[in-house]
């Protein structure tokens, strides 16, 4: 029995690795308001979301087999936490009332195993119904397969036949067991077998049915009773072993299930809270990761959007063919938002989520990097520039073609000739090998000079503002301007200059 509504051919990994860079994904995008809507408190549903982000996907038809699956839930969303819902409870029960099933005693797990067994077939029983009340209701690969494996092996045949042999388990009465004689008269092929004679109460030895000697051990005859144990785990050990085995499949599809399923629950709780602010969302159109192609109308942070509680400001784009984003303009200007809003996009939509935009068709990316300021080194074992230097040459040895690089204000820390000229030979080399770059910076003297060369592979953006300097928080194509923060040095030095002045002759 298979899930597959992450994969069409294989289950998904929750407990999979996550990329060595994670943490630097989820500081540097701010990633963990996304986590924490989708989670909604559910620690179970916050791993699930992290994981299903972090490790995505870079084939389109994988993509879109997630959409088609998270489309019937948004449609249906009772569904999808039903689903989840039932897996929790049935293995919740099983943690609280079976947690010593796979004991060493053969007759000990039969016990546990049929108890177990039994609980687990009224849980399928109950994804039978669903199946059957929603199988003409779904149009997604996904969930057409599940629930038809769920039809075709959970007949009512099938589970009617299950119940009737765990009733014949019922060992609290005594068993039946087959030996042979060996070598000494050693006893050989310990078989439990069942007893076709055997009534309430072994009505049928009492009436005579079947004719055998009897005989009894004495209370005090402890090795007498140790030896009858062991032919008893003798002849159950195979039986044990199977029921256990059975117990444990059903078991492991209900760990799937829920861990399949808790992802789609998270986009549907992330999708409630967008809906109550009204911000937009859609089913991006993925592209093989080779194509570069980026076309975008409002696309916003959504993380910003969540911890705000309110609408953010979205922007547009088309990037058709472009291996490197330059992105300029004034401080504060939605420069850092908008880099965000990319890599979380990019992140989403490998993921199979919507996305937070009106409409996007994007490549995928085979892994997204991020190489962003950091703080001061508070114990000093190294200066600013060297530790960005050294970030990056681990990104480096990370980073594959088809890769996108997210950087904001590097090489900064020095000054503008030397970290112009180090993020020219970084950024190209990585160009050359096919990583996808959006470069966001304040170095006039290297995106001065990009734009000069009128690169057909570059795209140049800009934080716009108005005339008289207050910011549109919008980015829009545009050449990078030597003088964009002239304004905003005068007003910040000259205006504290004439308060602190005005404060002197008041006091």
């Amino acid at each position: 029995m298979k899930v597959h509504l992450m994969y069409p051919d294989r289950d998904f990994d929750l407990n999979q690795t996550l990329p060595p860079n994670a943490q630097e994904l989820i500081d540097d995008l701010a990633l963990t308001p996304l986590f924490d809507a989708m989670a909604q408190r559910d620690e179970f549903l916050f791993n699930s979301a992290r994981t299903a982000i972090l490790c995505g996907i870079s084939d389109p038809g994988t993509i879109v087999y997630r959409q088609d699956v998270l489309k019937v839930f948004l449609r249906s969303p009772e569904l999808a936490r039903e689903m989840y819902e039932l897996a929790s409870e049935t293995l919740e029960a099983r943690r609280k009332n079976y947690l010593g099933i796979f004991t060493k005693n053969p007759s000990g797990v039969i016990y546990q195993s049929v108890r177990l067994l039994q609980l687990l077939m009224e849980a399928l029983h109950k994804l039978r119904s669903i199946a059957d009340q929603n199988r003409n209701r779904v149009e997604s690969a996904g969930l057409t397969a599940l629930f038809d494996m769920v039809q075709v092996e959970l007949s009512d045949d099938y589970l009617e036949r299950v119940r009737a042999h765990l009733k014949r388990f019922d060992i609290d009465n005594g068993m039946l067991l087959r030996v042979q004689l060996g070598p000494g008269n050693r006893g050989t092929h310990y078989t439990l077998v069942q007893d076709e004679n055997r009534g309430p109460n072994w009505l049928g030895l009492v009436l005579g049915r079947r004719r055998g000697y009897t005989f009894h051990l004495s209370a005090r005859d402890e090795a007498g009773h140790r030896v009858l144990a062991e032919m008893k785990d003798r002849g159950t050990n195979q039986a044990a072993n199977a029921l256990a085995q059975s117990a444990d499949h059903i078991l492991s599809f209900f760990h799937q299930l829920k861990a399949e399923v808790a992802f789609f629950v998270g986009c549907l709780n992330v999708s409630d809270g967008l809906v109550r602010i009204g911000a937009p969302t859609c089913f991006p159109t993925p592209l093989d990761a080779r194509e570069r192609h980026w076309y975008a109308q409002g696309i916003y942070d959504i993380c910003l959007c969540l911890n705000t509680q309110q609408q953010v400001v979205g922007n547009d784009l088309s990037a058709d063919g472009k291996d490197l984003w330059v992105v300029t303009g004034a401080n504060q200007g939605g420069k850092s938002t908008f880099l965000r809003s990319v890599g979380i996009t990019q992140l989403m939509m490998q993921s199979g989520m919507f996305v937070p935009a009106r409409s996007l068709t994007a490549n995928t990316v085979e892994a997204v990097f991020t190489h962003f300021r950091k703080e001061e080194d508070a114990e000093m074992n190294q200066g600013k520039f060297d530790e960005e230097l050294s970030r990056m040459s681990h990104i480096v040895d990370q980073i594959s073609p088809e890769a996108l690089l997210l950087c904001n204000e590097s090489f900064a820390a020095t000054n503008e000739r030397e970290g112009s000229e180090v993020a020219r030979q970084i950024i190209e080399a990585l160009v050359e090998h096919s990583v996808q770059v959006v470069f966001v910076t304040h170095l006039y003297a290297f995106a001065g000079k990009l734009y000069g060369e009128q690169r057909e592979d570059t795209l140049f953006l800009r934080a716009m503002r108005t005339e008289e300097g207050k910011r549109t928080f919008r980015i829009e194509p545009g050449r990078p301007l030597s003088t964009s923060f002239g304004r905003d040095l005068y007003e910040e030095v000259f205006e504290q200059a004439t308060t602190a002045a005005l404060e002197g002759k008041q006091g």
